[in-house]
């Protein structure tokens, strides 16, 4: 990885890439410190000292690189275009005109595209607004002395100048995520993601040594930092690891020439799902607290459920989240990838897998194979999102949220991976020297 950053900025052009992304990348870091219109700066750092925050909260906190909490022109981050695009993923397969789109190729990718922005920012006004009502009743910060002050003027004026800056804050983040598409080295989107999820290591890793306890913390700290380079060197280990189904296509003749007759392979992921179903699972749980948040009810049932899954350490709560992700790693795979699709379009251009007929048997055949091979993908999930939170909670109360979480390793080497390779593969179509040097 090293090797290909070092050779990329010996490239001029890529080296123009590369300087300007990291450009977009301090203006995205530094919007992300810049407080919101009419928020009391002081009094929001004195609440994030005595904060605890978990569940979908700090899903969010996490992937706007620690703005939400600090409510600034940026607090929304990324996660309003995450969640567009998600959903925009799964309406492909439930409406038809969305699922022509896709097929057309790349018109109908802009203009879902498209759509995704549209409901980026409908989502950003719903999530602003939701943001700033739970900062001005004081229940973002519930355990804060001042944490129905840090808003000092509560009028209806001053909240939609609140409102209309952090949508336009998230409208600013996803033209800079496309800006490092077009112009920097790309997958800009992801980048920022890698971005705001790595800005929370330094201080999440130095509050554990802190309040670690032997040799001053330091024992603690190298104990963290070696758990982290074992679940990563795990990821990257089975994030490559794919079934290769192979394809075989039969020659066909064209005038006087052959077409055809060559072999391939369709390469089938361990972890087809990527990130997603932990982060629907994380999502889903937190549902029932924040139900109990603002219905302010003392009944048996707001009891129980405080008491089984607001923390991440309950037994119920770790069972219920690793059938979580299990469930919707089925699910997510099942409308992303169809067989009969796949099969179809094989069968249209004379493609086969050896010793399966063309067709039907070809899908089946394709099915059987995703769901045996989902299965460990599944449970490497769960085990990944739930191992690092129990193997941590002794140093500095690590939740799923926690820099070597489950959710923030999948997310950086995932990244990670793709973007190296992305540099690679621009890296060999300006060095390419042919197969005789």
């Amino acid at each position: 990885m090293l090797t290909a950053f070092a050779q990329a900025f010996k490239t001029p052009d890529l080296r123009k890439k590369l300087l300007f992304t990291l450009g977009i990348i301090v203006i995205y870091r530094l919007g992300a410190h810049i407080p919101a219109p009419g928020v009391d700066y002081a009094k929001v750092q004195q609440c994030i000292d005595q904060s605890d925050s978990g569940g979908l909260l700090g899903l969010m906190q996490m992937f706007s690189g620690g703005a939400l909490l600090q409510i600034t022109i940026f607090a929304l981050g990324i996660m309003p275009y995450i969640t567009a695009s998600i959903i925009l993923q799964l309406l492909t397969v439930v409406i038809p005109r969305l699922e022509a789109l896709k097929k057309e190729g790349q018109s109908g990718t802009a203009k879902i595209t498209q759509y995704t922005r549209y409901l980026t920012i409908a989502l950003a006004v719903l999530q602003g607004t939701g943001l700033v009502a739970t900062a001005r009743s004081g229940a973002l910060f519930q355990n804060c002395s001042v944490g129905s002050q840090i808003i000092a003027d509560k009028s209806i004026f001053a909240t939609m100048v609140m409102v209309i800056t952090m949508t336009a804050g998230t409208a600013a983040v996803m033209w800079l995520g496309e800006l490092i598409t077009d112009k920097g080295i790309g997958n800009g989107m992801s980048i920022l993601m890698f971005i705001s999820i790595a800005a929370t290591f330094p201080g999440a890793l130095w509050a554990i040594r802190v309040s670690g306890k032997l040799a001053d913390g330091w024992i603690e700290f190298g104990t963290v930092i070696l758990i982290g380079f074992v679940m990563v060197a795990l990821v990257v280990f089975v994030e490559q690891a794919q079934r290769r189904i192979p394809v075989q296509y039969a020659k066909r003749m064209i005038g006087r020439r052959s077409y055809g007759g060559t072999s391939t392979y369709i390469p089938l992921k361990v972890n087809q799902a990527g990130v997603i179903p932990v982060i629907f699972a994380s999502s889903l749980l937190f549902i029932p607290s924040l139900i109990v948040q603002f219905s302010n009810s003392s009944a048996g049932w707001a009891t129980w459920i405080t008491d089984h899954f607001v923390s991440g350490t309950h037994p119920y709560y770790i069972s219920v989240y690793f059938v979580l992700i299990v469930f919707f790693a089925f699910f997510y795979v099942a409308i992303s990838f169809n067989p009969d699709e796949v099969a179809d379009n094989m069968k249209k251009y004379g493609g086969f897998i050896p010793g399966i007929r063309a067709g039907r048997p070809t899908a089946e055949y394709l099915s059987y194979v995703l769901n045996r091979i989902t299965w460990p993908g599944s449970l490497y999930l769960g085990l990944i999102a739930l191992v690092p939170t129990m193997a941590l909670a002794g140093f500095g109360g690590a939740n799923q949220n926690f820099p070597f979480g489950g959710t923030s390793i999948l997310i950086i080497v995932g990244v990670g991976l793709e973007t190296v390779k992305q540099i690679e593969s621009q890296l060999q179509q300006r060095n390419y020297e042919g197969f005789l040097r």
